[in-house]
């Protein structure tokens, strides 16, 4: 093809490809399909394959070459894939049974992409997972049957040669990469008996002993597995669909982390809220995280689920790894504006905060230096097209489809790991189709006692700046802990009292003494080395500032409530309880 990494866009206006940058045209290699009713389309792993579905026939082409390889006539087909050798086409049709109530007939084929025939054809009633699952050598194929997992080996679906079976396996991820190959498999709760996840080596499933990992746990209506690369490591996204505590719409998540090694942990996520996006670094060894109610933070880990760097908080809800792993995109779409941060996460710089506005989808290119954004229907039905980008930040070519179309796909050919080399990161803005117009933020409404004041006096929160999570004590290269971190502040907060209390020596008696109240603002507070004794002073101080606030509007002549009164007449009880806290110091 004229172009490396050519596009592949459908719509109501038909399907077509168009080639990547420089020149953005429509690819003359692949024949446009005019057709409305293209429902499913795919390309191989390796992208030399294409396939879709016109409302008639499945179509397989060799892209390189631009030949019709194969059609199938398969007319209802809504779903494809390619096995990631090229070997296998699979495609999936709803599963209808017969008017008189007998079953349905196999809706679920599998094709020899060399021969044309089908090798196999199942009952699949639900479209969800749908496709079997290859290991990346076709070694291995799995699908999951009535709660257990059957396996076939080198594409022989006539014979069954393995089968994991336990309670009831709702869902299992096979492990990337090469031989052995790995399974992850999840069986839900049931009646008080917790969720878990277990890791397998293929074909050693001889009971929980066997098991290369175990993780347990509650609070889960549905799990996302996530292998990394590297087949050493799975996370774990355990989500409920209510939240029971009422906090959060979106239910209650939390992240486990499985090591084929045998460990497994929480991931600690320092902000309450719900978890938007998990993403592995393509280097298997660090993962980021996208959390928390709004704004929400993004934090990278390593492998013992330590934080690595915290990005601060955002307005954004996932992240996306550049293919060599060397860039991170941290981005808030849907019901977010889009705003998107591009970070260097070797050296942990920001390179650019460009703003996809109503973007619904986001891809990187395979060559680590490009990025398409795209609004499509039917999540919005207007402003549909899309745009490519550099990760500088420059619009390199924007396409907007006719008020009266409507676009609802676009994606990048792909290509195998190795195709494209690894770039150094650029921080300059490269030359755009587009002037880099910085967006002008909505002005949010202000109510008429706010209109005169600083913006910044009516912030609702204040957002947390980017940290390096590893601070290093005495020049040695260990993380922190988090105790001796704390430890470290109250030896610097006693420190600045101790200086303060000399230069308050030093000044003499010709110098005037400050009102008590400015005092306590000023110095910073003692404390007892106990956390809890330190927090019970403070909600106590708190609580007698409180009362003096009420007992100033009773002296202005205000008229308390009851509850208020009796605030006040706790007030001896509590300087009383303050004072003892204080003397046991």
């Amino acid at each position: 093809m004229s172009c490396l990494f050519p596009l592949a866009v459908r719509g109501s206006e038909g399907l077509y490809m168009v080639n990547g940058p420089p020149s953005f045209t429509e690819s003359v290699a692949f024949q446009r399909d005019s057709g409305k009713n293209c429902k499913a389309v795919a390309f191989s792993k390796d992208g030399s394959l294409f396939g879709w579905c016109n409302g008639e026939k499945v179509n397989v082409v060799n892209v390189t070459r631009a030949e019709l390889l194969h059609s199938f006539d398969l007319p209802k087909t809504v779903c494809l894939e390619f096995s990631p050798k090229n070997n296998v086409l699979a495609t999936w049709q709803a599963y209808a049974t017969a008017k008189d109530g007998t079953a349905g007939v196999p809706n679920l084929q599998l094709h020899d992409l060399r021969t044309g025939k089908c090798l196999k054809s199942f009952v699949q009633k639900k479209m969800q997972n749908w496709c079997p699952c290859w290991a990346d050598d076709e070694s291995v194929c799995a699908r999951n049957v009535n709660n257990e997992v059957h396996f076939f080996e080198n594409n022989n679906f006539n014979t069954i040669a393995n089968k994991l079976h336990l309670q009831k396996v709702s869902d299992f991820v096979l492990s990337p990469g090469a031989q052995p190959t790995k399974v992850a498999v999840y069986v839900p709760g049931s009646k008080g008996a917790p969720s878990f996840v277990r890791l397998y080596q293929y074909p050693n499933f001889g009971g929980p002993q066997s098991a290369l990992a175990n993780k347990s746990f509650f609070k889960a209506d549905k799990v996302t597995m996530l292998w990394n690369k590297k087949a050493t490591a799975v996370l774990v996204v355990a989500s409920t669909e209510v939240d029971k505590s009422g906090a959060s719409y979106y239910g209650e998540q939390t992240l486990h982390y499985l090591a084929a090694s045998g460990e497994s942990a929480v991931v600690q996520l320092p902000k309450n809220g719900p978890i938007y996006d998990v993403a592995w670094s393509p280097n298997s060894v660090e993962f980021c995280a996208v959390y928390g109610f709004m704004p929400a933070k993004a934090t990278v880990f390593n492998l013992k689920c330590d934080p690595v760097f915290d990005f601060g908080t955002g307005p954004r809800n996932a992240a996306y790894y550049s293919p060599h792993g060397h860039i991170l995109v941290l981005a808030g779409f849907g019901n977010l504006r889009g705003q998107m941060e591009v970070w260097d996460v070797k050296n942990y710089k920001l390179i650019s905060k460009p703003v996809a506005s109503d973007s619904t989808y986001f891809a990187w290119c395979p060559d680590g230096e490009h990025i398409v954004t795209a609004t499509c229907a039917p999540r919005l039905r207007v402003g549909n097209g899309y745009k490519i980008w550099h990760y500088t930040g420059s619009v390199l070519h924007c396409h907007e489809v006719p008020a009266d179309q409507e676009m609802w796909q676009v994606f990048w050919q792909p290509f195998l790991d190795g195709v494209f080399p690894e770039r150094a990161v650029r921080y300059q803005a490269v030359p755009g189709e587009l002037p880099r117009a910085e967006p002008s933020p909505a002005q949010a409404y202000r109510p008429p006692a706010l209109r005169n004041r600083p913006a910044a006096s009516s912030k609702l929160h204040e957002d947390e700046p980017p940290q390096n999570m590893k601070p290093q004590l005495g020049g040695s290269d260990k993380p922190v802990s988090k105790i001796a971190l704390k430890n470290q502040r109250k030896h610097e907060a006693k420190k600045a009292a101790k200086q303060e209390a000399k230069a308050d020596a030093h000044q003499g008696p010709a110098q005037v003494r400050a009102p008590q109240n400015i005092l306590q603002n000023t110095v910073p507070a003692m404390t007892t080395g106990d956390p809890e004794l330190d927090k019970k002073i403070k909600n106590l101080k708190k609580k007698l500032k409180a009362i003096e606030q009420l007992k100033e509007q009773a002296a202005t002549g205000k008229q308390l409530e009851k509850n208020q009164v009796e605030k006040i007449q706790k007030e001896a009880a509590l300087l009383k309880e303050l004072e003892d806290l204080e003397l046991g110091v």
